[in-house]
């Protein structure tokens, strides 16, 4: 194992609430604590795969004092798979010695830290992760920071659309993100009071649905909301922007909404449109609760490192924060629980 004195951190595909109150945390506890120098690698991977002049930024404490109550990520973030193409991975590795990095502090979902748990199995990197997705859609961990602002923000705008719904009487249908796994939809469904809710783990019913609207019309109320994950499938096709991929083979989603606000219309007779909420979800100022999660997985990170927990990720278990295998938090996603989904469903209507 070597002896650690310059950390690296790296931030990874789609910015979350609380990436930099991450940073700030590592940066602090390495720095105050430890004695370590901290430097940040540029837009993720990329950084080290692809580095420009200005890949690497040095961190002192007061470069991270004031930034917990920022959103984004000061470190800037890509979707870069350097598993992507052969060799790829070996000049990661050693651009990491190039810029004389003992550890690096990977902070990203289930893409970014499937790369981080292969090269510490395949070249002993001496890596540590930390969760962060808004989708809370990683195994191993109660929650992830950036879901409850996500979620927040989500409900806030459900909220603020059934005024528009109630006023010119139709439906809205509102799209929000969730790939395979529908966390965010099902929390903002639940807490905004949405008329229905539809999430990827469960295959819609129109005819369901549908006899929900045409119920409310007939007790005078031809309104109504839909939240709707974008990775609802009818048919088991994911409705797709187009056929593009990104480095990590995933497709880009959209148009759920749409397609369902055009059915709805033509079943019940009643005006309804769609919104897409899209990157509202993710940006912006983070909740109180994820500037201290973040905090907290920050400082977790930082002893990670500090105990040589390599491959490791930190993660939320109850109250506590600790560390699991880097393998233990990617190998299987995080859905939400049919029992959790047939509570919600009790609301209906």
């Amino acid at each position: 194992m070597a002896e650690v004195k310059r950390v690296g951190m790296l931030t990874g595909g789609g910015d979350a609430p609380g990436l930099n109150g991450v940073i700030r945390a590592v940066t602090m506890k390495c720095v105050n604590d430890y004695g370590y120098e901290v430097v940040g690698i540029k837009r993720g991977w990329k950084g080290l795969l692809e580095p420009e002049d200005d890949s690497i930024q040095n961190l002192s404490v007061e470069d991270v004092r004031y930034i917990l109550q920022e959103g984004g990520t000061i470190l800037g973030s890509s979707r870069t798979n350097p598993y992507k193409n052969e060799g790829d991975a070996e000049k990661v590795v050693k651009q990491m010695e190039g810029f004389g990095v003992d550890a690096l502090v990977a902070i990203g979902g289930d893409d970014t830290l499937g790369v981080a748990k292969r090269l510490n199995d395949d070249f002993g990197t001496q890596i540590i992760g930390c969760p962060k997705t808004i989708d809370n859609d990683l195994s191993a961990t109660d929650t992830t920071f950036g879901y409850d602002t996500a979620v927040s923000i989500a409900t806030d705008a459900i909220d603020k659309l059934r005024t528009t719904a109630k006023s010119h009487e139709r439906i809205l249908v509102v799209e929000v993100m969730g790939r395979h796994a529908g966390w965010i939809t099902y929390g903002a469904g639940l807490a905004s009071a949405a008329n229905v809710t539809l999430i990827p783990e469960v295959e819609p019913d129109l005819d369901e649905i549908t006899d929900i609207f045409k119920k409310r019309a007939e007790n005078g109320e031809k309104w109504g909301l839909v939240a709707v994950s974008e990775g609802v499938t009818f048919s088991s096709d994911f409705v797709t922007q187009n056929a593009e991929k990104d480095e990590f083979g995933h497709v880009r989603l959209g148009g759920v909404a749409e397609g369902l606000a055009a059915e709805l219309k033509e079943r019940t007779g009643i005006d309804t449109r769609h919104v897409v909420l899209g990157h509202l979800q993710r940006g912006g100022t983070p909740t109180a609760n994820d500037r201290i999660l973040s905090t907290r997985y920050g400082v977790r990170a930082a002893e990670a490192v500090k105990n040589g927990e390599w491959g490791k990720m930190v993660a939320l278990r109850g109250d506590d924060i600790v560390t699991v295998s880097l393998g233990e938090a990617t190998d299987e996603t995080k859905v939400v629980p049919r029992e959790h989904y047939e509570m919600l469903r009790s609301f209906f209507g």
